[in-house]
């Protein structure tokens, strides 16, 4: 499953969807008082961390959120984007942000809120931020350098202090529930008010930490899907059950020269190793991705056998195995390796002039059969490719 555009929700409906959530958001924000500028700058004054409070919330349930999709294989978190982090854009444009939502008393998302419940404030605010964005623009040359310096890339808290995905999630949740705690005893001191805990409003707050502590916990102390399927594997191939059907390389070689389009040659190796070589028509799924959506779409198919291969014949069996956890029955393993593949029939040059009538037959059967599948797989690469029209000239007519 995921992602949701453009595999399960199509690239149009993606612009309905986002303009439903856009009203919805917007919507949820004026009522909740942030089209106010006196709710979103108490967040600075002390009086009022809603603000916090709210963000925070959907911080925690978001992150929780991905760690249990990531760990049940329905998210592929390898295919989020994470902004690079650029130090002193970071450092420089925080500052901006932050100097403007004291002074101004919006941020550019509350802005757009408030100029559309008919805040003047909000209009104003948003103007000064099309202001800015074409001054930035405009004067980019000026501030390039500055602006790209400290290039760390996408950096990763969790991997920056030497922590788990789980295990900083963990941390969050708990510095969430202090800040909150903290905040309602600074809230309540600011406003003259005193600060009591009642039992069952101790229960209720406990509750609503307890829960998302709790399903972290369950993600730590239970295996991914990926550690099932490798569990499940290890114990058939320990059993002596791991026999998967193995293809030869001459049969293979024939099946491509005279019906390449009913197999899935599929590589296993890593992309670095699959640039170097690969047999023609195949394509690349490394081992450790076959488990994932995108792939299964290729794997678990009913119109071609596969044909695994790679770098030894345990990685091939071995993907045999993991297409039939999967559902797939019909594949085979190829009894060569890519670098064998490749000696047999792509680098033999000359003929044995000693070897036996059946041993140069099979040597000539091999040099036609790599020649043979190049050209198939040129064929096939360039039918992915959209046709170029030349342009002609037209000549003829009065001069």
């Amino acid at each position: 499953m995921g992602p949701l555009v453009p595999d399960i929700i199509s690239s149009e409906l993606n612009y309905i969807i986002a303009l439903i959530v856009g009203i919805g958001f917007g919507f949820a924000l004026e009522q909740a008082g942030f089209a106010s500028t006196k709710k979103l700058v108490g967040l600075f004054y002390g009086y009022d961390f809603t603000v916090l409070r709210v963000f925070f919330t959907a911080g925690i349930t978001a992150m929780v959120g991905v760690v249990v999709l990531n760990h049940l294989g329905l998210l592929d978190i390898s295919i989020i984007y994470i902004n690079p982090t650029f130090l002193w854009s970071a450092l420089i444009g925080g500052g901006i942000m932050g100097f403007g939502f004291i002074i101004g008393g919006f941020c550019p998302g509350t802005s757009a809120c408030a100029a559309a419940t008919g805040r003047v404030d909000g209009m104003a605010f948003l103007l000064g931020s099309v202001i800015g964005i074409f001054a930035f623009a405009e004067g980019y040359p000026l501030w390039k350098d500055i602006y790209t310096a400290e290039n760390w890339g996408p950096v990763l808290m969790y991997d920056q202090l030497g922590m788990s995905r789980e295990g900083f999630g963990l941390v969050m949740i708990l510095i969430a529930a202090g800040a909150f705690v903290a905040t309602t005893m600074i809230e309540n001191k600011i406003n003259g008010k005193e600060t009591k805990w009642f039992k069952p409003v101790i229960i209720k707050n406990s509750i609503l930490v307890a829960t998302p502590l709790l399903i972290v916990l369950i993600v730590i102390i239970t295996p991914t899907k990926r550690e099932v399927m490798d569990k499940r594997i290890d114990e058939k191939i320990a059993a002596g059950e791991c026999n998967p059907k193995i293809m030869e390389g001459d049969k293979l070689a024939y099946e491509l020269m005279n019906q390449y389009y009913k197999y899935n040659v599929i590589d296993v190796r890593s992309p670095e190793e699959f640039q170097k070589f690969h047999i023609p028509t195949a394509i690349n799924i490394p081992l450790e991705e076959m488990h994932k959506s995108g792939s299964l779409g290729t794997i678990i198919q009913n119109i071609k056998t596969n044909v695994f291969y790679g770098a030894d014949s345990m990685q091939s069996q071995r993907a045999c195995m993991v297409s039939k956890y999967f559902g797939k029955s019909d594949n085979f393993a190829l009894e060569l390796t890519a670098e064998e593949f490749n000696k047999q029939y792509f680098l033999i040059t000359d003929i044995d002039p000693h070897g036996t009538k059946q041993e140069v037959d099979i040597q000539n059967f091999r040099i036609e059969a790599g020649k043979k599948m190049k050209e198939i797989g040129e064929a096939v690469a360039n039918m992915d490719k959209p046709v170029m029209k030349k342009a002609t000239r037209v000549s003829g007519g009065c001069s």
